[in-house]
């Protein structure tokens, strides 16, 4: 693996994989301090940084054959990052000439007609190339005065390409800023003219044009004429699909660790971590490095330790789960201002509800292109982590709404050494189901019940501990909840009452889980949905293990 005399990490330029020569440079540090990123673009020589190669190797594939595409992911999914990662491999490569620009950079005054855009445009493209290429960036600025209509703006770029004797690519960051704009779109328009006759004498163009941002560019429709008479047409139908991978599985993670736990004399077991950041984040970029950057810079230095564990994965999900972010924000954001997005969400997390993945429901798009949703065995919510966030969001509205528990009854349920009394917590939850809810029709209890529970949870944990909720696809719709206070955990299922057939099948599953989870003593809460409730409670021995059920 390539490196140098510092032990530096460095870029393999055939692979644009970060790589690490250690067995040379033991002992050595590498000489600029890094740390791990979570706001914009990831630079290896700052950074720790996952293995990106198989993704800029499927990306270059693309670029070769000349194809004009949208990177379009969720927020803080690496877009920014793959669009500076390949300026620099196009740099390297040879044959090439990048350029790098971002709508960021254009203000609203560029839109205003043909001429402003068209001239605003040639000026990001000199200002992206100034510095490397002066010479080249002058012709640039030569013709900015000739720019008056985008028919002059095309006639330009031939011109650039045919300059150039290189094959041109444009990468254009943060198109969203854009996209809503109709002159933005004439401009896609006008490079899609260019790009079908791009063969043809004279109409020479850019090899290749890349933009990022969250919404897929490809779908925006173009109007052709002002009176809405005419049908649609997408400006950039010409794009082509998508399909890099952009998320990070556990052996690309594992590189990150590797140098970082090299770089700062730390022990850990680098695949078991991997594979633990991965479960809760499905290589969610952000999630990952923000994960880990709340371990090193937090959790490290509280505990003075030179050894990473997957417990520590744990309690950085925690500690992230409590924090307000831009990421989060966006998400709560995202659902509370598309109810159908929240209903949907609302049905597979808390009711347990299953549905068919297909990309073409518009709801299921906008879930996907959010982050907040992904395609397996069915449609499911992206990562454990969101599972989480989503729930602690609707658990504190529906407490908000609840008549709950004083001060002094929640002391009542705590036992020395921080232990819950789950026994009475649940004898008191069905009480309070009797007395607040007991005349609610069925309905609002299968939607709302298990979201009652947590709610009723949550001020009884009151900081000291929290609920994680994993939902299990089955006939009863069970809701495993495992609830931690302080240093102790408890697994309490939660589902519907479907006969006392399904219920020995439903203890076995409870005992399974609890064996997996090396619990001895699991709680379960039943939700009846006869008019007539029994409104019991049972001890059960199954299997070894000691049940303790309530029937709601």
């Amino acid at each position: 693996m390539p490196g140098n005399a510092s032990g530096q990490v460095v870029y393999d330029t055939e692979n644009l994989g970060l790589t690490l020569e250690k067995s040379i440079f033991a002992g050595k540090r590498i000489s600029m301090k890094k740390r791990f990123n979570i706001t914009g673009v990831c630079i290896a020589d700052r950074h720790y940084m996952m293995d990106t190669r198989e993704k800029i190797n499927a990306v270059m594939e693309m670029i070769d054959y000349g194809e004009y595409f949208v990177i379009n992911r969720p927020r803080q999914y690496g877009k920014t990052t793959m669009i500076f990662l390949l300026e620099d491999y196009l740099k390297k490569k040879g044959g090439y000439l990048a350029i790098k620009t971002s709508f960021e950079e254009i203000g609203d005054l560029a839109f205003e007609n043909e001429q402003t855009l068209s001239r605003s445009f040639l000026g990001l493209l000199h200002d992206a190339i100034v510095w490397e290429n002066p010479d080249f960036a002058r012709f640039f600025q030569d013709k900015i005065a000739e720019a008056r209509h985008l028919t002059d703006l095309s006639k330009i770029i031939s011109q650039v390409v045919r300059e150039a004797q290189k094959k041109v690519v444009l990468l254009i960051d943060e198109v969203d800023a854009s996209s809503n704009n109709p002159m933005f779109l004439k401009l896609l328009s006008m490079l899609r003219s260019k790009y079908l006759n791009r063969h043809r004498k004279g109409q020479e163009t850019f090899h290749s044009v890349i933009l990022a941002g969250v919404h897929d560019v490809k779908t925006l429709k173009l109007k052709l004429r002002s009176d809405g008479q005419h049908q649609y047409n997408s400006p950039w139908n010409i794009a082509a699909d998508f399909n890099v991978d952009m998320s990070f599985n556990p052996k690309e993670i594992a590189p990150m660790l590797e140098e970082y736990a090299w770089a700062e004399s730390i022990e850990m077991d680098i695949p078991a971590i991997a594979e633990r950041l991965y479960y809760y984040t499905s290589g969610y970029p952000f999630l990952v490095s923000k994960l880990c950057k709340v371990i090193a810079e937090k959790l490290l230095p509280a505990n003075k330790g030179k050894t990473w564990t997957t417990k520590d994965v744990d309690i950085a999900v925690n500690v992230l789960l409590a924090e307000s972010n831009t990421n989060f924000d966006s998400l709560v954001k995202n659902l509370e201002n598309n109810q159908d997005l929240h209903e949907l969400v609302f049905a597979i997390l808390v009711q347990g509800k299953f549905f068919s993945f297909n990309i073409h429901n518009p709801v299921i798009q906008m879930g996907v292109m959010y982050g907040i949703l992904k395609n397996g065995a069915g449609t499911k919510i992206h990562n454990r982590i969101y599972e989480q966030l989503i729930y602690n969001y609707m658990v504190s509205k529906m407490e908000t709404h609840l008549t709950l528990e004083d001060e002094g009854n929640r002391l009542e349920v705590i036992q020395n050494n921080n232990e819950l009394n789950l026994e009475k917590i649940l004898l008191k939850f069905q009480r309070f189901m009797q007395e607040q809810y007991r005349k609610k029709d069925q309905a609002f209890l299968e939607r709302e019940g298990r979201l009652i529970f947590l709610a009723y949870l949550h001020p009884i944990l009151n900081g000291g501990g929290h609920t994680f909720v994993e939902a299990q696809i089955s006939e009863e719709k069970r809701l495993d909840v495992v609830v931690t206070y302080f240093q102790n955990q408890y697994i309490v299922e939660l589902k519907r009452w479907y006969g006392e057939k399904k219920h020995q099948a439903g203890l076995n599953q409870l005992s399974d889980y609890l064996s997996r989870q090396n619990q001895q003593q699991g709680y379960l809460v039943i939700f009846e949905h006869n008019k007539k409730k029994s409104w019991r409670k049972e001890r059960i021995r199954h299997t070894g293990k000691d049940i303790y059920a309530v029937w709601v």
